[in-house]
C-alpha cells in the first residue's frame, strides 16, 4: 500500500515529465520539464495575484482600487468617505484633476440633511428641443447606463441593470445587439443601431425603418442611437458565428441561425454626412424621437463637415455620445484598445470646439462616456460641456463584476459577461438592480456635492475655468488654457441655465442666498429677503 501511495505520485510526475520533452508547442516545458507547468499557473492568475496581493490602491486598471471600492461601497450603501487624506501621488502625477472651490456664492446647496440623496438630477438641456422633436423631453437624470448589448453580458446581468436603471431613473441604451427581453424590465430606453442593424433590418441585412417604427411604437423608446463607433474599436467590424447563435439571440437580432452573421465596419444605409443627417431625418420624422450618433474622435474632417452641414438648421442631430478611447469593450484587439481614437479629454474638447465655432453648442446634447462613471472623471467631463454622462463599466461593478478581464474567454467568474450556465447563475437580477440603483444615486450624490463646492446650483453648471489640471507641483492650468476655450464655452446656454437653477430651487437641492433672492422666490428660512 506504501509503495503503491508513493509510486503512483512519481509515475504521474514521469508521465508529464515524458509528455513534456516530446512536445513542441512550449520550449520551457521541453527545456524544464515539470517545473514549467509553475511558471505556466503563476502567469495565469497573475491578474489575481497584482489585484489582490501585489498592486497598491491607485496602480491597477482600467479600474483602481480605490476606484471599485468607492462604486461597491456606494452599491452597498455603506460609507463612501476616506479616511486620513489622499494616497494619490498629487505631488507627481501629469494631469491631475483639481477641482476650485468657492467661498461666496449667489446659490449654494440646501443645508437640510441629505438633500438631494434621492433627486432624480436631470440634465440642464431638453433632448430635442431644439430641433423640434415630437417626442422631445427632459431625461430625468443626467446620468444613464451606456450601450451593453445582450450576448456581451449574461441575461440576468442585463436585467440587473434594466431593473436599477428604473429604481434610479435613468436611461438605458440597448447596445447594437437589438432589444431584447431583458432590457424590458422597466426602463425607458435608448434604441442602439448598429451597422448590422440587429433587430431593424431586412433579410437581406439593410436597415428597415419600417420595423424600426413599430418597435419603438410598442416599446418605451425615448431616444434612438446610431452606432459609428466605439472608442475601445473604432473602425472595426465583427463575426458571430453560427454555432454561437442561439434561437433566442436570432429572433433577436432578426438573423438566421444556420450562418455565420458579420457586422460590416461601416454603415450601409449611408455614406456622408449628407445622407446621415437625411436618415436622422427621416428616423425623426417618422418616430418623433430624438436621433443622435455615438463615435470615437480621430480624423476630424467629419465633424468639421457635421457642424458645417447643420449650421442652416434644417437638418441635424438632437445628441452626440463622443466614446473615449479609454473605453470598454466585451472582446477587442490590443492595438485597437490601446492605440487607436483619441482619449475622451483630448477627442472631446475637438469635437466640442468645432460646434462651438459653429455655434451650433446649444442645438445639440453632448453626452461623454469611457470611464466616467467615477465622480472625479465626471466632473471633468461636466466643464468641458458634456450634458449627459454615460456610464457602462462602473455599473457592470455594481452588479458584481470584479474586473477579472476575462470578459472576451466566455469565462466570466462572476457570471455578468458570460452565457456560461453554471455562471450566470450567480447573478440575481433583483437584488443586483437596487446595488446598480444605489450606485448611479451615490454618483449623482456626489455630483450635486461638488458642484455645491464649485458654488453652483447643479453639476452642469460647472465650467471650464472651475477645474485645473495639474502637473504635479510644478504649476497647472484651467480646462480653458489647455482646450482653447472661449468665455460661455463648456456651459449651457442662459435659458437652459436659468431653468435648470429654478428646477434644483424648487426641489429643495439648492437655495438662493438672501442677497439675490429673485421676487417670488422664498429666501432660505430665517435671512430675509430682498428689497
Amino acid at each position: 500500500m506504501r509503495k503503491w501511495l508513493l509510486g503512483a505520485p512519481l509515475a504521474a510526475i514521469a508521465a508529464v515529465a515524458a509528455t513534456d520533452l516530446r512536445q513542441t508547442r512550449h520550449p520551457i516545458l521541453r527545456t524544464f520539464p515539470v517545473l514549467g507547468h509553475a511558471r505556466m499557473a503563476l502567469t495565469a492568475i497573475g491578474p489575481e495575484l497584482r489585484q489582490y496581493i501585489v498592486a497598491g490602491n491607485d496602480e491597477e486598471r482600467p479600474f483602481t482600487r480605490d476606484q471599485r471600492d468607492w462604486v461597491y461601497e456606494s452599491s452597498e450603501t455603506r460609507a463612501t468617505t476616506f479616511g486620513f487624506g489622499t494616497d494619490n501621488d498629487v505631488e507627481f502625477l501629469e494631469g491631475y484633476p483639481i477641482v476650485k472651490q468657492r467661498t461666496f456664492s449667489d446659490v449654494t446647496l440646501s443645508a437640510r440633511p441629505h438633500a438631494g440623496q434621492q433627486l432624480p438630477l436631470p440634465p440642464a438641456k431638453v433632448l430635442g428641443a431644439a430641433r423640434g422633436r415630437a417626442r422631445a423631453y427632459r431625461p430625468e437624470s443626467l446620468v444613464s447606463i451606456s450601450a451593453m448589448s445582450y450576448g456581451s453580458l449574461s441575461a440576468p446581468a442585463v436585467e440587473a441593470l434594466n431593473r436599477g436603471a428604473a429604481l434610479a431613473g435613468v436611461l438605458h441604451n440597448t447596445g447594437e445587439g437589438g432589444l431584447s427581453p431583458y432590457h424590458q424590465n422597466g426602463a425607458e430606453l435608448v434604441f442602439q443601431i448598429g451597422t448590422a442593424y440587429f433587430g431593424v433590418r431586412d433579410d437581406d441585412g439593410r436597415l428597415d425603418i419600417d420595423k424600426l417604427v413599430a418597435l419603438t411604437e410598442k416599446h418605451p423608446i425615448r431616444a434612438i442611437e446610431i452606432k459609428l463607433s466605439q472608442g475601445a474599436k473604432p473602425g472595426l467590424g465583427g463575426l458571430l458565428p453560427a454555432a454561437k447563435i442561439t434561437e433566442e439571440i436570432a429572433a433577436i437580432r432578426g438573423i438566421p441561425m444556420d450562418e455565420d452573421c458579420a457586422s460590416p465596419s461601416r454603415h450601409t444605409a449611408f455614406h456622408d454626412v449628407d445622407s446621415m443627417l437625411d436618415l436622422v431625418e427621416e428616423i425623426a420624422d417618422r418616430t418623433g424621437l430624438p436621433v443622435g450618433i455615438k463615435s470615437a474622435v480621430g480624423d476630424m474632417t467629419f465633424w468639421e463637415d457635421l457642424a458645417t452641414a447643420m449650421v442652416p438648421r434644417d437638418r441635424g442631430v438632437d445628441f452626440i455620445t463622443i466614446d473615449g478611447g479609454e473605453g470598454g469593450t466585451g472582446a477587442g484587439p490590443l492595438v485597437f484598445t490601446d492605440a487607436v481614437s483619441l482619449p475622451f479629454r483630448l477627442g472631446f474638447p475637438r469635437v466640442y470646439s468645432v460646434f462651438a465655432e459653429a455655434g451650433l453648442t446649444d442645438d445639440v446634447m453632448f453626452i461623454g462616456s469611457g470611464k466616467l462613471g467615477i465622480p472625479e472623471n465626471a466632473v471633468v467631463a461636466l466643464a468641458l460641456g458634456v450634458d449627459m454622462i454615460n456610464v457602462a463599466r462602473e455599473p457592470m461593478l455594481s452588479v458584481g463584476c470584479i474586473q477579472a478581464q476575462k470578459c472576451h474567454t466566455g469565462g466570466c467568474p462572476t457570471g455578468v459577461a458570460t452565457q456560461n450556465p453554471w455562471l450566470v447563475r450567480g447573478v440575481d437580477p433583483t437584488a443586483m438592480a437596487v446595488r446598480c440603483s444605489n450606485y448611479i444615486r451615490s454618483l449623482r450624490r456626489e455630483l450635486v456635492k461638488v458642484a455645491g463646492a464649485v458654488g453652483v446650483p447643479h453639476p452642469g453648471l460647472i465650467g471650464p475655468t472651475d477645474v485645473e489640471l495639474a502637473r504635479g507641483t510644478r504649476d497647472a492650468h484651467t480646462l480653458a488654457d489647455i482646450y482653447g476655450y472661449r468665455d460661455g464655452w463648456g456651459l449651457p446656454g442662459e435659458d437652459d441655465a436659468r431653468a435648470i437653477t429654478e428646477f434644483m430651487v424648487a426641489s429643495g437641492v439648492a437655495e438662493y442666498t438672501a442677497a439675490v433672492t429673485p421676487p417670488g422666490i422664498r429666501p432660505r428660512a430665517g435671512a430675509p429677503a430682498r428689497d
